[in-house]
C-alpha cells in the first residue's frame, strides 16, 4: 500500500498526519478550525484517501500557520506516499460543479512543484477561517508534493461554495493523477525517466 505517516513540531504547530492512497475515503481530522476539518473531510472522502490530521497550533493567533503547515505536511506525505511513482496515470482534471460555483482543476505530478491560482473569493471569511487562507494551503501542498497545480474559478458568488469546489475538485484529480495504469506499472512516465 501507498501510505506514509508525517510528524511536523515547530513553535506554531504539532501535527500528525497520515495518508493512504489506496483506501476508501474515510477521515479522522482534528485541525482546531472546523472549516478546515470540513474540507479536509471532504477531500479525503472525493479523493479516496484515507487521512488523519491531529494538529495543535497557535489558533488563538488565526489559522495561519495550522493551514499552511498541514499544506506543508500533506503535500510531503503526497510525496512520500507516491515512492517513485512509477506507474501512475500522471495527469488529472475536471470541471466541477458546486451549486453556483464552477472551479476548474488540473493537476501533473510533474516532480516540479507549482500553484496557478485563480480562485475569486468574494468574503473575507467563512466562519472564522480567513479565505485568504485557501492559496496558502494550495501553494504549501503543491511546492511539497512536488505537483504543477492550476486551479481557477469558471463561476461562483458563495465563498462556502467556492473553496468547497476547489477542495473537491482537487480531491477528484489528485485520485486520477494518482491511479496506477496497469498496462504501464513498471514504468515512470516520463521519458526522462525519473520524476
Amino acid at each position: 500500500m501507498r501510505k506514509t505517516s508525517i510528524a511536523r513540531k515547530t513553535n506554531e504547530t504539532d501535527i500528525m498526519l497520515t495518508l493512504s492512497l489506496d483506501g476508501k475515503g474515510e477521515s479522522d481530522i482534528s485541525t482546531g478550525c472546523g472549516f478546515l476539518d470540513h474540507m479536509l473531510t471532504l477531500f479525503s472522502k472525493h479523493a479516496r484517501f484515507d487521512l488523519t490530521v491531529k494538529c495543535v497550533g497557535d489558533t488563538q493567533v488565526d489559522y495561519h500557520h495550522t493551514t499552511e503547515d498541514i499544506g506543508i505536511a500533506l503535500g510531503k506525505a503526497l510525496s512520500e506516499a507516491l515512492g517513485d511513482k512509477k506507474g501512475i496515470c500522471r495527469y488529472g482534471d475536471i470541471i466541477l460543479p458546486m451549486d453556483e460555483a464552477l472551479v476548474m482543476c488540473a493537476v501533473d505530478i510533474s516532480g516540479r512543484g507549482g500553484l496557478f491560482y485563480g480562485l475569486s473569493i468574494p468574503a473575507y471569511k467563512v466562519g472564522d477561517f480567513d479565505t485568504e487562507l485557501t492559496e496558502e494551503f494550495l501553494s504549501a501542498l503543491a511546492r511539497e508534493a512536488g505537483i504543477t497545480l492550476h486551479i481557477r474559478q469558471l463561476a461562483g458568488s458563495n465563498s462556502h461554495h467556492i473553496i468547497e469546489g476547489a477542495f473537491k475538485a482537487l480531491a477528484r484529480v489528485l485520485k486520477e493523477a494518482v491511479a496506477i495504469d496497469e498496462k504501464f506499472k513498471d514504468e515512470i512516465p516520463s521519458t526522462k525517466g525519473v520524476i
